[in-house]
């Protein structure tokens, strides 16, 4: 095994890429982008519809997406932000994610929630249970997860999963392969964070509710023994980024024009701007302890906001560090 492939304390950036309304060589596109421009990381998310979009076009699964591009990158990290627990048997999971991490040369990092599109859940009859249950799957999940990566044997018996002497191998390449949890609910799933995650990811909201959800976050790692600073914590933020900010609100005022909406509301929580004035946003959550920084990036590519995030956002922030 190999060990993971990133500095803790380091500060990364990369691209958060759901995978609808796109062929494959268009997405395949975006990931070489990210790779070309000198991005860190790229990731898929997990459904089988498109989200925010004309739930009738196309969406590609996740994971097999995941190993493609995988196999046609060479240094980017890998990652699903995040997949959703209610989908796949945690074991079965585990398998694939070995696997992936074998294809990608030891840069998976696998991210897990608690789902929460039901319509996908109600199309082909998978039951979606309350989001208690789907919280205790999630822990349980973790458990399994981590066995079975570790373990020759692994046994674990919980309410909804059991393994007996189980065996996974390959082992993942990586010493510990990053388990990250996606979520930001107080009471269970920054627990979950706490007890078992290598990361956490929530998308970017006010910076004093941010804030508070790192002392929240302090306050459940204290309760298991755990230092929050083991925890790497991760941003996607909605950007559309430009040379001048005229540009940028030019673009801004033609994508929302493009869906029938108002500028105001398309924009709405987005940083548009220049790279200096992303990275001025973006220098509070880091003082905080945000060490990834992902632009939501879906097809088509946005050559100009990848390139300033590479190349003028992610300079400024490393050198305040």
């Amino acid at each position: 095994m190999i060990p993971t492939a990133h500095d803790p304390d380091a500060l990364r950036f990369g691209i958060h890429a759901g995978q609808q309304q796109a062929g494959f060589p268009e997405y395949l596109a975006l990931w070489k982008l990210a790779e070309e421009v000198g991005l860190d990381w790229a990731s898929v998310f997990d459904h089988f519809l498109p989200i925010e979009s004309d739930p009738t076009g196309s969406c590609f699964e996740g994971l097999t997406l995941l190993s493609a591009m995988a196999a046609h990158t060479e240094r980017l990290r890998c990652g699903v932000i995040v997949l959703g627990v209610t989908y796949r048997h945690p074991a079965v999971l585990a398998n694939m994610a070995a696997t992936i991490d074998h294809v990608s040369g030891g840069r998976l990092e696998l991210g897990l929630g608690a789902a929460w599109y039901r319509q996908e859940h109600d199309q082909y009859g998978i039951e979606f249970p309350r989001l208690g249950e789907r919280l205790d799957r999630l822990d349980e999940a973790c458990h399994v997860l981590r066995g079975l990566w570790t373990e020759t044997e692994a046994s674990y018996a919980g309410r909804h999963y059991r393994l007996e002497a189980a065996r996974c191998e390959p082992k993942p390449l990586q010493q510990r392969l990053p388990l990250w949890i996606g979520g930001s609910g107080e009471k269970r799933t920054l627990r979950i964070v706490a007890e078992h995650a290598d990361g956490w990811n929530t998308f970017q909201g006010p910076l004093d509710e941010y804030r508070h959800k790192t002392e929240v976050l302090a306050r459940h790692c204290a309760d298991v023994g755990r230092d929050p600073g083991e925890i790497r914590r991760q941003l996607v933020v909605r950007a559309i980024l430009r040379d001048t900010e005229a540009e940028a609100q030019e673009e801004l005022r033609a994508r929302a024009a493009a869906l029938g909406v108002e500028p105001a509301v398309f924009g709405a929580g987005m940083v548009v701007g220049t790279a200096e004035q992303c990275a001025e946003i973006l220098a509070p959550y880091r003082d905080l302890g945000a060490r990834d920084f992902l632009v939501l990036a879906r097809p088509p590519a946005d050559p100009a906001t990848l390139t300033l995030l590479a190349q003028g956002v992610a300079p400024a922030l490393r050198a305040g560090t």
